[in-house]
This record gives structure tokens, sequence and C-alpha cells, in this order.
């Protein structure tokens, strides 16, 4: 079969696009027709691609929405076919649109919506898609699909606070770096003329140094930082690299316990709801392993699905991994004893989101006023640097 890219519009004259999978384009123009669309144009998907067609990115909101709505469609009675069919036309997203219209086409020749979804990683991630899974396999599929989109609402709101928040600290150091290096490739070099003749300050044949170094070597330089970057970017695709990257990452002071908190928010909260909702324990670890975002974190937890494999508690190799607080070990280690590990783990969730969004804002808070002082002090240097040698000039004419 060949995926067509079609555009064609309803019988209120919405205009609706997406991709078909078909042996032919009459096919296609034979399949709208059955779902009362007036087919625009139908090309193959490849040839769309080289005429220029543009693609809208997908955001983690418009999925999360889908989800939401899905599982409402479901729960108030509607067939699976026709809630995708309805969501088809409903999402504004043109290109998760098409995403939508090809799970419903998938499950109408026989497949579950776990395994549409499963065709599609880079919308539907494979967490989201093996949530599904187990949602389908014990008949709560509206339950999954309402706490994915509260999940990915939530995760959406912090990914989206913490860039707003990073704005003005992000605009400032960008100023401050162009002023800098302004100042040692314009400025600095007007001075070295009015200082040939005498004995320069330590800090001022620092500042001249720099200032060579950049003047003559600014090309050098830039081509040097983008074959770093190159060579990083590089590390970060090889499994090793992402390793170190992760391990490094998880274990920085400050921003490491952000992240690490952020993981076991994430793995509490999916496993809650895995378990709640008669998830066996060792395929909700399976599950949750992949929601922390984090290779560490996931190889800690698949340590403790073996120990749970064995018949031993949860708590112990997540208290040996050194990486889950020990608050959070105490409360899972006290549930498991009581039996009520699920609705634990959703409370930690909720308790440790709280606290974590406290961090960030106070982190944020934090770095304003340390890159103020960063810039501050490099303008100092740089004033001391210039200004030293004229005073000392003015002492020797006095």
């Amino acid at each position: 079969m060949v995926s067509y890219q079609y555009i064609a519009r309803t019988n209120e004259g919405d205009e609706v696009t997406g991709v078909m999978q078909a042996d032919s384009e009459t096919a296609v123009v034979r399949t709208l027709g059955e779902r009362k669309l007036f087919p625009v144009s139908v090309a193959a998907q490849d040839s769309a691609q080289r005429a220029g067609g543009k693609v809208r990115r997908i955001k983690l909101r418009d999925i999360g929405i889908t989800y939401g709505q899905l599982g409402d469609l479901l729960r108030a009675g509607v067939p699976m076919l026709r809630a995708l069919d309805t969501l088809s036309r409903a999402v504004s997203n043109r290109t998760l649109a098409g995403k939508v219209l090809e799970l419903r086409d998938s499950v109408a020749a026989g497949r579950t919506l776990a395994d549409a979804m499963g065709d599609h990683p880079e919308t539907f991630q494979p967490l989201h898609a093996a949530m599904v899974k187990a949602g389908e396999r014990a008949g709560f599929l509206e339950d999954v699909l309402t706490n994915l989109a509260d999940f990915m609402e939530r995760q959406d709101e912090l990914r989206s606070k913490i860039r707003g928040a990073m704005i003005y600290p992000a605009v400032l150091a960008v100023i401050g770096s162009v002023a800098m290096l302004a100042m040692l490739t314009l400025i600095v070099p007007m001075f070295k003329p009015f200082f040939a003749r005498i004995s320069l300050p330590l800090p001022t044949r620092v500042l001249f140094a720099a200032s060579d170094v950049l003047v003559s070597h600014l090309w050098l330089l830039a081509a040097m930082a983008v074959l770093l970057a190159m060579l990083a970017r590089a590390m970060l695709r090889s499994d090793r690299g992402r390793r170190a990257w992760d391990r490094w990452r998880v274990r920085m002071p400050g921003v490491g316990r952000v992240i690490r908190t952020i993981g076991i928010t994430r793995f509490c909260r999916v496993l809650g709801t895995m378990l709640a909702n008669g998830v066996p324990i060792l395929q909700a670890l399976e599950i949750g392993k992949d929601a922390t975002g984090s290779i560490v974190l996931s190889d800690s937890i698949t340590t403790a699905g073996e120990n749970v494999r064995a018949g031993e508690p949860l708590a112990g190799p997540l208290k040996e991994s050194r990486l889950f607080p020990a608050e959070i070990v105490e409360m899972i280690a006290v549930a498991e004893e009581s039996n009520q590990l699920e609705r634990v783990l959703v409370q930690i969730a909720d308790s440790v989101e709280r606290r974590t969004n406290r961090q960030v804002d106070a982190a944020v808070r934090l770095i304003e006023p340390l890159i103020l002082v960063m810039i501050a002090a490099v303008i100092g240097f740089v004033a001391v640097g210039l200004m030293y040698p004229i005073f000392t000039m003015s002492q020797a004419l006095k």
C-alpha cells in the first residue's frame, strides 16, 4: 500500500486533511466518499512532501486534549471508529488530524488502538501506547485516556512554567554576552595606542590579551565552537554518551535534584494510576520506568522490578540506588506493608509536584540576580582594566 495525503471538505464546507494508506488514488476517493467527505486533492505522500507541503508541529497540549476528548466520547458510549472519525474533524491541528485518521484506518482494519499508535512513535509516545494497551486489555481504556490527558496537561504546564520563567534570565545572558564581545573586539583595541609606552597593570594586560585573542582568532574560535557542538551532538546520540550525560545531569548540585524529582513524580503518578486500574505491578513497573525521562532512574526501576519478581519489596532497591529521596522510599515501604501502594503513590506525586514547583520558582528567582552580578562583575573588570592606567597617567602628570 501507498500513503496518500488528501485534502477534502465536509458537507458544511470545513476543510479536512490527512494521510491514508490505500492501493490507489481511486480507493482513497472511494473511502472519502464513504465518510461523506468531498475530495479536493489526493497525492502520494512522497510527492506531497516534494511539493513543499508545510507540516505543522504537534504540541503536547494538543495531543493531551485529543486523549481527553477520545476518553469522553468512549465513556459516552460512542464506538471507537466513530469517535476517531469525530475527533479527526474536531482537531484544529491538521497534522494531528491526519494522524487520528490514520489511527481510524488502522483500527478499521482490525488492529488495536495501541498497535495503531505504535506505528507513529514520533506523535504518540511509546509510554502512551503501552498505557493504552494495558487499558484495552483490562477494560478501562476511558480512564487511561483521561489520566493520560491530565498527566500531559501537568507536564505541559510545568514545561511552560520553566520556559516562561527562563526567558528573562536568558535575555540577560544573551545581552551581557553580546555586550562583552563588542567591548573586547571594538572598544578595548581603541585604548591600546594610548597605553603603548607605559607599564600596564595586571587587569589591563589580561584584558588586552583577551581582546587580542578574540580579534585575531574570532573565526577560529567560532569554528571550534561549532565543532565542539557537533561532537557533543554525536556523543549524545550514542547510547554511551546519553548514559554519561544523564548520569551527570541527575547528580548535578541543585539542578540534578529538580530533574530527579520531576522524573520520580512522573513515575509515581503513572505507577499509581496503573495499579489503581488493575494492572499487575511488574507490567506497571515496565511501563512506568519510561515515564521518568532519565536512563539512570529507569535502570534503578528495572533493578527494583527484578527484585519484585523475586518476591522482595519495591522500596529496598529504590533506596539502594540513592536516587530516590529517603522520605519517598519510606512512604513506599509503609504503603507496601499496608497494601495501599496505588493510593500512596498518587499522593506522593501530588505532594512532590507541589514541592517541585516551589523549588523551580526559587531557583529561577535566584538565577536572575546571579546573572546580573556576573554581568556587573565582568563590566567592572573591563572598567578597572581601562581606567586604572588612565589614573596612573594622571598621577604621573601631576
